[in-house]
């Protein structure tokens, strides 16, 4: 495996991890305030926390490669918000915070791990990264099943 492709699959992975993470941030910090239980508002603010620290180690990453970090598409988090937003009208319940959340999180999982696969050659590190994600994102989407 030539190292140009490998800095170029980490760099792409990492990116993308990135994005994912970001795009969870945004998510979360839009449903908190509509949770009613305690326990879901814990729960959705320790993912948050989780989440930013995971992306502050992708960002410094990406800054090791001299390359910055991207916000996810501006149409991608439109959509999301604008779902999100919709479902609440409809539904202002944490079973609907939950169900959206885990709508997230099985997104979140199918992306990073096509990612994972189509950037096959990037380096150990970068593939540990998106592990984390993907079961960050696993974690959560168990935990929220209990306010279905």
């Amino acid at each position: 495996m030539p190292a140009m492709q490998e800095t170029k699959d980490t760099i792409l992975l990492l990116k993308e991890c990135d994005a994912g993470t970001k795009m969870a941030v945004k998510s979360l910090r839009q449903v908190l305030d509509d949770t009613k239980s305690e326990e879901l508002h814990k729960l959705l603010t320790k993912s948050l926390e989780d989440h930013e620290a995971l992306g502050n180690k992708l960002h410094d990453l990406l800054n090791e490669y001299e390359e910055s970090s991207e916000e996810p598409s501006k149409m991608s988090s439109f959509w999301a918000k604008m779902m999100t937003d919709f479902k609440m009208m409809i539904d202002y319940s944490d079973h609907q915070v939950a169900s959206l959340m885990i709508d997230g999180c099985n997104m979140g999982i199918k992306s990073l791990s096509e990612y994972v696969n189509q950037y096959k050659d990037a380096s150990q590190k970068a593939l540990d990264m998106c592990t984390r994600l993907i079961t960050l994102e696993q974690d959560l989407m168990d935990k929220l099943r209990l306010f279905l």
